[in-house]
């Protein structure tokens, strides 16, 4: 058996309402939200007595779905929210934007900054790493061109 389609990313966050926002305010849109409790959560993270909230995010093209989830119960378990593209684990989740200097220019006067700076890649590609909610790693990047 083989993988048939990328269906979503999910990641782990501590406050669901503000990294919802910033994802929304990237462009994504909210497919639904709901808690998710019981047998089968238990059995998938196997952390029996678990509950959590879910946030699904959909791309403009209908694409691969975010995944936002955070724990009612357990609490969760802090990562390091300096982390930096060395650290094993998931490094950053990417996106297409069309115009990376002014979407750049708007997270930054919401406060989330530059890991780096902006890039470019044989004439092709502009991209710049953005530290995000939680200290998530944003990857944005731009055709040229």
């Amino acid at each position: 058996m083989r993988i048939q389609r990328f269906d979503h990313i999910g990641i782990t966050v501590a406050d669901l309402d503000l990294v919802t926002d910033f994802f929304v305010g990237l462009g994504l849109e909210v497919e639904g939200r709901q808690f998710v409790e019981g047998e089968f959560l238990d059995t998938v993270c196997g952390i029996p007595g678990s509950r959590t909230e879910i946030v699904m995010l959909r791309p403009p093209d209908d694409g691969t779905r975010l995944e936002l989830a955070t724990f009612v119960h357990p609490d969760h378990q802090p990562g390091s929210p300096h982390a930096m593209a060395t650290e094993l684990g998931l490094r950053n989740v990417a996106f297409e934007v069309d115009d990376l200097h002014a979407t750049v220019a708007e997270l930054a006067e919401d406060g989330y900054g530059l890991v780096g700076g902006i890039g470019e890649w044989e004439d092709s590609w502009a991209m710049a790493y953005v530290r995000g909610p939680e200290g998530l790693i944003v990857s944005l990047a731009q055709r040229l061109g």
